[in-house]
């Protein structure tokens, strides 16, 4: 992709670059789910920091929600980071 083509993506963007960017994790609620996609996030993004996330159960204890706040740097960056998440395998949904 070409700086102008990285440009006009920027532009067309309703986020502005950078910014903390709040992600929503759900999965099922197995041991180490946090650690697991703090780990997952850092191969992403390196100076991502896993004590920042923040962890919910639901009512029977099922389900987790993970709230992943991420210093985005790019709407390219946020892409790869919902691509890795969604094809994760302990991850239901990402919001």
């Amino acid at each position: 992709m070409t700086d102008k083509q990285n440009l006009i993506e920027e532009q067309d963007s309703l986020i502005e670059f950078p910014c903390d960017f709040p992600i929503k994790v759900m999965g099922a609620s197995v041991p180490h789910f946090a650690e697991t996609i703090g780990a997952a996030m850092r191969e992403l993004v390196p100076d991502f920091d896993p004590t920042t996330i923040t962890e919910r159960k639901s009512t029977g204890n099922k389900y987790t929600a993970l709230t992943v706040t991420v210093r985005a740097t790019s709407r390219a960056q946020l892409d790869s980071i919902y691509l890795m998440l969604t094809s994760h395998p302990l991850v239901k949904i990402v919001l």
